[in-house]
């Protein structure tokens, strides 16, 4: 039986949530599966990756293939790292404490890097925002300049009004 890992969609229209399930490639996407072992949320940012690590090294080993969207979310957690370097304890090339030792380095270069992709996230949301903030107090006092200029004009126009009343109110006394 030929056994792929692979996504089946779950959630709304426009709003895609999959599960990482291990299936035979003859049956239907979103249909029978033989075992989760993840899911996948593109929808948040970085897409966030809950993946059941040691069955899905188990189901690779045993041959399962993924899928190029699967292959990309195994490598990004270190699952096809970690089957390479298997396959060279297996082969001889070295010793397992050697293996697990390459592999702990990676995962903490890896960790590092996603940290400061969230933090930078942040960072620039930050910025955003004190901007927004910034050019909205702007334009508040360009509008309170605008509102006091306004005031001022009416004010000098209703005293020139009663400069003028009060003008021809005496002329007509002075007749």
């Amino acid at each position: 039986m030929p056994v792929k890992i692979r996504l089946a969609r779950h959630g709304k229209k426009g709003y895609a949530f999959y599960h990482i399930v291990v299936a035979d490639s003859r049956a239907p996407r979103d249909g029978k599966f033989i075992e989760k072992i993840g899911t996948y949320n593109p929808n948040t940012n970085p897409a966030s990756i809950d993946l059941n690590f040691e069955k899905a090294l188990e189901w690779l080993q045993k041959g399962a293939q993924p899928t190029d969207t699967c292959r990309a979310i195994l490598s990004y957690k270190g699952v096809m790292y970690k089957k390479h370097l298997l396959g060279g304890v297996a082969k001889g090339a070295f010793d397992e404490a050697t293996a697990n030792a390459r592999f702990e380095k990676w995962m903490s270069e890896k960790a590092a890097k996603i940290a400061a992709k969230t933090q930078k996230l942040s960072a620039d949301k930050e910025k955003v925002a004190k901007d927004r903030l910034a050019q909205e107090k702007e334009t508040n006092e360009k509008k309170a300049k605008a509102i006091e200029a306004k005031r001022a004009e009416a004010a000098a126009a209703a005293a020139a009004q009663e400069a003028e009343a009060a003008a021809t109110e005496e002329a007509p006394a002075a007749e």
